[in-house]
């Protein structure tokens, strides 16, 4: 089993930053794909940002290329996403999940995730 536990969440300005991190615990000597996705009020759950477990190879959804970066530490199992250039279109209930690392990668599906954090509160104001 892995626990993830979101953070950095909060309120933020139009234009603004904040970076999400998402720290696991548990077995994480497995290797796991790591992505953020985001679900806000009446929505569904959308893909956000992945990276692979050796951290080489990132995927970002068409509406946050270049504002936003995802990054891992693997000696602190650690996940961050850096956002920038932040829009009220943001707002969000962001969440990260584990992806065991087997076959094909598919990113963008939520279903792949095996292990899934209880969400941090993103909102941006006009």
């Amino acid at each position: 089993q892995v626990q993830l536990v979101e953070s950095g969440g909060g309120l933020v300005q139009h234009g603004g930053s904040l970076r999400l991190s998402c720290a696991a615990s548990g077995r994480t000597s497995s290797l796991y794909h790591m992505g953020w996705f985001r679900q806000a009020p009446g929505k569904e759950r959308e893909f956000v940002a992945a990276i692979t477990y050796n951290g080489i190879i990132t995927r970002y959804a068409d509406s946050v290329k270049g504002r936003f970066a995802i990054s891992r530490d693997n000696a602190k199992n650690t996940v961050y996403l850096q956002m920038n250039s932040l829009k009220p279109e943001d707002t969000a209930i962001y969440y990260c999940g584990a992806d065991t690392v087997s076959g094909v990668w598919n990113p963008a599906r939520h279903d792949e995730y095996d292990y899934w954090g209880q969400g941090t509160q993103v909102t941006v104001s006009s």
